[in-house]
């Protein structure tokens, strides 16, 4: 799979932002994945109230899905974030676990969007992801 960061000049850095503005990618497949969240194996909310936890938990299920198709965050093309109440004060914590999620590949075009709720009660984060494969 070929896979390349898009990053003109004439738009502001988003070195060290954990995002790309766009990703170009030729592959074969593309695999859409649904919103991951802190639920652990059993359905059971991870982190309740903390939002570092709980944005860890829903990057490893992300992560699972990725290996379980043999893909790593290498093949994300696009990552979309909900945050429930977001203030940007909230940015720091959840850059925290997605630029060591991606292993020092290249990040995908990220969309982070703050909502009032999300499907449970209790889940504070909940992230989408298009990934590209051979």
């Amino acid at each position: 799979m070929k896979r390349e960061p898009i990053n003109p000049d004439s738009l502001f850095s988003v070195e060290g932002a954990g995002l790309s503005h766009a990703i170009f990618s030729q592959g074969k497949k593309t695999l859409h994945i649904s919103g991951q969240v802190a639920m652990d194996a059993e359905g059971k909310i991870v982190g309740a109230g903390d939002l570092a936890a709980q944005t860890n938990q829903a990057l490893k299920n992300l992560g699972n899905i990725l290996a379980s198709v043999k893909a790593s965050p290498e093949n994300l093309v696009q990552i979309r974030t909900y945050v429930v109440n977001y203030s940007p004060e909230q940015f720091p914590t959840i850059l925290s676990a997605i630029i060591p999620f991606y292993g020092g590949a290249t990040p995908a075009a990220h969309t982070l969007v703050g909502v009032s709720s999300l499907a449970v009660p209790d889940l504070l984060i909940e992230i989408e992801g298009i990934a590209v494969l051979d």
